[in-house]
C-alpha cells in the first residue's frame, strides 16, 4: 500500500501533467520556484498547502478533495518546509528597549522589513536576535542569519555576490547560479513560498543590503548596521540610542548580581559606560568577581583611564591572570568568523585543560561570547581592542597566528583523508558525512586563514590548504573562493619549487572554470599544468581534461587526439577506470564525426574495462550510437545508465541518462516521448547550476522540439542557449545554435 506523501506525489504529478507544461514554465504560471516544484514532484518535500492550491488552479481544478491527502502527508512526514534556525542565542539579561522592540515586531509583521542602525557596543545585535527569537512562531520556516562583516576588524565587509551563496546555501541549494542577479533571484523565489525570518547582521551600507531583501511572500528581513540605511527602500530604519539611565541601572545591577544602592557612585559607573550594554555587562562582570569592592570602588577605577570603552575593557582583563590576559591578547589576531577550544589552544600553545578554563574566564567577563556549545566568538570592539594590545605588547603574535594556520591545515588534510576520491585509493578510517560537516562548518574560517597565510606569506599552507579541500569543493561546485584560492595555491606552489603539486593546483583551476563553463580560461589553467611538469596521474587527468575543452570548442579531431592521449596515460599507471573514460570519450567524438561502427565499438570496450558507476559514461555513448540501427539495445542501455546513475545518487549523470535518452527517442521518431526526458533533465539541473551541462543539453532539447513541431519552444531554447554561450564566451556554441535558428525559423 502506498504512503501518504506517495499518494500525494501521485496527485502532485497527475497536475502537472494536465498542465502540459514544463517545470520551469509551471513554476512561472504558478508563482512557486523551480527548485521547490522539483523537489515537491519528486517527493523530497511535503508542499505547503498554498502551493497545492496554486497547482490545482493552474490546472483549473478543485484543491478541496486533495486537503485529506496533504493533511495526511504532511503528518506523516517532514514539516512542508524544514525549520532552520541559524540565530544566535538570546541574551538571558536582555533588558529594557520595550519601544524599540514593539517598533521592530510590528514593523516586521506589517511592512516585512526593518533595520536597526546605532554606534558600535549600543546594542543593535541583541536587539535583532532577541526580536527574532519573540517571533520565532510567527516564521515557521526558520530563522536565517548572516553576518555581513560591515565593520570586522580584519575582514573586508561581505560581497553580496558570496553572501547570497550562503544565504542559499542555508537553503541546501548547494550550487548557486554564477551570477549575482541571478543568485538574487533565486534567493527572492526560495523565499517567495516561505515564511522565514532573515537576520542580514553588520551591514556596512545599503548597496551591500539590496540584492538580499526578500521579494514577494511572507518571508521578513531584519537588518543591522552602524549607518542609517535611508536609501534602503521598503525597509523602515530603527534608530537605537544608548540605555536610558533606569534601563542602564538595572543591566548593571544584573550583570553585577546584587540591588544597587550606591546612588551616586552607580551614576559615575552609567556615565563611564556610556549606556552602552556591552560596556555596562562587562562592568557589571567586573564587580560580581570582585565582591569585596564596592560600585565607588568600581567607579574610581574606571575613571582612571580617560576612554570610557578602554576603562571598561581594562576593567575587565584586570581581573584575569597573565594566561587569561595573554589568551586574550592573542585572540585578538585571529581573522574567522568564531573558534572552538582547539584553536585556542594552537593559538596559545596551552593544554585543553588551561585553555578550557581560560575561556570559561573570558566568557563570565564578557570578554568572549559563546553564541553555541563549544563555539566562541568576540565583539567586534572587543576584537580590535585585543588585536590593538597585541600589536603593541604580544611580540609573539605572529607565531601564533602561524600554529593556528598549521592546525587547520592539518585538520583539513585529516578530515579530508575520511572521504572517498578518485585521486587516491582507500579513504582513512572515519565518517564522511561528519567530515563533510566539519568542512560546512569551517568553510568561511578556512577561507580566512587562507588569506590570512597568503597575508603572512606561509606557502606552505598557501600550496597545500585547497588540495585538503578538494574533494568539498568538488562536492560544492560554484563555490566563489575555489578559483581565487587556486589562483594563489599555483603561485606559492611555484614559489616553494613544487612543480608537480603546481601542476595539479592548476589542473583543479581549470576544471572549475571549466565547471563554470569558462572554456578558454580553463585551456588556459590546463595548457599551464602541462608546461609545468605534472606526474603521469596529474597528466591522464589533464589529457582528459583537455579533451573535454576542445569538444566543447568544437575542436573534435583535437579532442580525439586528447582521449587516444588520456587512454595510453591511464594504461601505463594501470588506471582501467580511466582507460574506460578515455575511451568512452574516444568514442562519443568519433559518433559526432560521423563514424558509428568505430563509435560502437569504442564504447563497447569502454564498458567492459569498468564496472559500477564508471560504466555511465560508456553505456550513455553506446545507447546513443545504437539510436539508429538497434533501438531496442539502445533503450535498454541507456536504462541501465539511468538506473546506475540513480541508484549511486548522482544527480549530474541522471541528467546526462535523461537527456541522451531524449536524444535517442527523437532518433527513434518519437519525439514527444523524448520531451520528456528532456524536461526531466531541466528538472534535475534546476538546483544544480551546472552551466556548462545547461549548454550543452539545450541543444539537443531545441532539436527534440523542432522534430516535434514545437517551433515557438525551440527557437526560445535557442536564444537562450546563445545568451549563456555569449555570457560565457562559447563562439561554437553560439555557431551551433544560430545556424539551428535559422533552420527552425525555415521550417515555421
Amino acid at each position: 500500500m502506498s504512503s501518504p506523501q506517495e499518494r500525494l506525489v501521485a496527485q502532485l504529478a497527475r497536475i502537472k501533467e494536465l498542465s502540459g507544461l514544463s517545470l520551469r514554465a509551471l513554476a512561472r504560471q504558478t508563482g512557486l520556484s523551480s527548485s521547490s516544484l522539483s523537489r515537491y514532484l519528486s517527493g523530497q518535500l511535503v508542499p505547503p498547502w498554498e502551493a497545492v492550491v496554486a497547482l490545482c488552479r493552474a490546472v483549473g481544478r478543485d484543491p478541496r478533495p486533495l486537503r485529506a491527502v496533504w493533511a495526511e502527508a504532511a503528518r506523516a512526514g517532514a514539516a512542508p518546509t524544514p525549520r532552520r534556525n541559524d540565530l544566535p542565542a538570546d541574551l538571558f539579561d536582555f533588558t529594557g528597549r520595550e519601544a524599540e522592540s514593539a517598533l521592530v515586531e510590528e514593523l516586521l509583521c506589517t511592512v516585512g522589513a526593518a533595520a536597526i542602525d546605532g554606534m558600535a557596543g549600543v546594542g543593535k545585535t541583541s536587539l535583532a536576535v532577541h526580536v527574532a527569537h519573540r517571533l520565532a512562531p510567527t516564521f515557521p520556516d526558520g530563522g536565517l542569519y548572516v553576518d555581513l562583516n560591515g565593520f570586522t576588524p580584519g575582514q573586508e565587509p561581505l560581497e553580496p555576490h558570496a553572501a547570497l551563496g550562503r544565504l542559499l546555501g542555508a537553503l541546501d541549494i548547494a550550487h548557486p547560479p554564477a551570477g549575482t542577479a541571478e543568485r538574487a533571484a533565486l534567493w527572492r523565489s526560495e523565499l517567495s513560498r516561505r515564511r522565514a525570518l532573515v537576520l542580514l547582521d553588520n551591514a556596512v551600507d545599503a548597496e551591500q543590503v539590496r540584492p538580499l531583501l526578500p521579494g514577494a511572500g511572507k518571508s521578513a528581513v531584519l537588518v543591522t548596521s552602524r549607518h542609517r540605511l535611508v536609501s534602503l527602500d521598503g525597509v523602515p530604519p530603527v534608530s537605537l540610542e544608548p540605555l536610558a539611565d533606569a534601563d542602564a541601572a538595572h543591566l548593571f545591577g544584573r550583570a553585577a548580581g546584587l540591588a544597587l544602592t550606591e546612588e551616586e557612585a552607580v551614576s559615575q559607573v552609567l556615565r563611564q559606560c556610556g549606556g552602552l550594554p556591552l560596556a555596562l555587562r562587562m562592568a557589571g562582570a567586573r564587580l560580581c568577581h570582585r565582591p569585596g569592592w564596592t560600585v565607588a570602588v568600581l567607579a574610581e577605577r574606571l575613571r582612571a583611564t580617560p576612554s570610557r570603552l578602554d576603562s571598561v575593557f581594562a576593567m575587565s582583563l584586570q581581573q584575569l591572570d597573565a594566561v587569561q590576559r595573554r589568551m586574550f591578547r592573542l585572540l585578538g589576531v585571529l581573522p574567522g568568523a568564531d573558534f572552538d577550544a582547539a584553536v585556542a589552544g594552537a593559538l596559545t600553545d596551552m593544554p585543553p585543560d588551561r585553555v578550557g578554563a581560560g575561556l570559561e574566564e573570558l566568557v563570565d567577563a564578557h570578554l568572549v561570547q559563546e553564541p553555541s556549545p563549544g563555539r566562541y566568538r568576540m565583539h567586534d570592539l572587543i576584537r580590535q581592542y585585543a588585536a590593538d594590545i597585541a600589536a603593541a605588547e604580544e611580540p609573539e603574535a605572529e607565531a601564533a597566528l602561524r600554529r593556528v594556520l598549521s592546525h587547520y591545515l592539518a585538520q583539513a588534510v585529516a578530515h579530508d583523508q575520511t572521504l572517498p576520491s578518485p585521486h587516491r585509493g582507500q579513504p582513512s578510517p572515519g565518517d564522511p558525512a561528519k567530515a563533510l560537516g566539519w568542512f560546512d562548518l569551517e568553510y568561511v574560517n578556512l577561507v580566512a586563514y587562507f588569506d590570512a597565510a597568503v597575508r603572512l606569506g606561509v606557502d606552505e599552507v598557501v600550496a597545500e590548504l585547497p588540495q585538503a579541500m578538494r574533494v568539498w569543493f568538488f562536492r560544492h561546485r560554484g563555490t566563489d573562493d575555489q578559483a581565487r584560492l587556486l589562483e594563489a595555491a599555483a603561485a606559492a606552489a611555484a614559489r616553494l619549487g613544487r612543480d608537480q603539486q603546481r601542476a595539479s593546483l592548476l589542473a583543479d583551476l581549470g576544471y572549475a572554470r571549466a565547471a563554470a563553463g569558462r572554456l578558454t580560461e580553463a585551456l588556459a589553467a590546463y595548457e599551464l599544468a602541462e608546461q609545468s611538469g605534472p606526474d603521469d596521474d596529474v597528466a591522464a587527468a589533464l589529457a582528459l581534461r583537455i579533451g573535454f575543452v576542445r569538444r566543447d570548442l568544437g575542436d573534435l579531431e583535437a579532442a580525439q587526439a586528447q582521449f587516444r592521449r588520456a587512454r595510453t596515460l591511464f594504461e601505463k599507471i594501470g588506471r582501467p577506470a580511466g582507460q574506460s573514460q578515455a575511451l568512452a570519450f574516444d568514442g562519443w567524438v568519433t559518433l559526432h564525426l560521423g563514424r558509428h561502427s568505430e563509435a560502437v565499438e569504442l564504447a563497447r570496450a569502454s564498458v567492459a574495462l569498468a564496472d559500477g558507476p564508471a560504466q555511465i559514461t560508456g553505456l550513455v555513448t553506446l545507447g546513443v550510437a545504437l539510436a539508429p540501427d538497434d533501438p531496442a539495445e539502445s533503450l535498454r542501455t541507456l536504462q541501465n545508465a539511468l538506473q546506475l546513475s540513480e541508484q549511486n545518487n548522482l544527480q549530474h549523470n541522471q541528467a546526462w541518462c535523461h537527456n541522451y535518452l531524449g536524444v535517442a527517442l527523437r532518433i527513434m521518431g518519437s519525439p514527444e516521448k523524448a520531451l520528456e526526458h528532456h524536461r526531466r533533465t531541466f528538472e534535475l539541473l534546476e538546483p544544480l547550476a551546472e552551466v556548462q551541462l545547461e549548454v550543452d543539453f539545450l541543444h539537443t532539447y531545441a532539436e527534440t522540439c523542432r522534430a516535434a513541431g514545437r517551433y515557438d519552444e525551440a527557437l526560445a531554447l535557442l536564444d537562450r542557449t546563445i545568451e549563456f554561450a555569449r555570457e560565457l564566451g562559447r563562439p561554437h556554441d553560439e555557431k551551433l545554435a544560430q545556424a539551428a535558428r535559422e533552420i527552425v525559423r525555415a521550417a515555421c
